[in-house]
């Protein structure tokens, strides 16, 4: 299972749903979903996301039980 920090980041980057959605192409209920963790995004959504925030993919999204670094 994939876990992510999506919404911590968006938190910290002052973004609504609605406006990370509309970056990166997809609906807001993707980010909600995704959020939620009920929704496993694409390589390139995921690549997508973390180039909004500026950092690597890793400090975003990890497999579930890998300790953060």
């Amino acid at each position: 299972m994939l876990v992510n920090r999506v919404k911590e980041f968006r938190a910290r980057y002052d973004l609504t749903q609605g406006k990370l959605a509309e970056r990166v192409g997809v609906t807001r209920q993707t980010i909600v979903s995704l959020e939620k963790g009920s929704y496993t995004p694409s390589l390139l959504l995921a690549m997508n996301i973390a180039e909004v925030f500026g950092v690597p993919i890793e400090e975003i999204f990890r497999k579930e039980g890998e300790e953060k670094e």
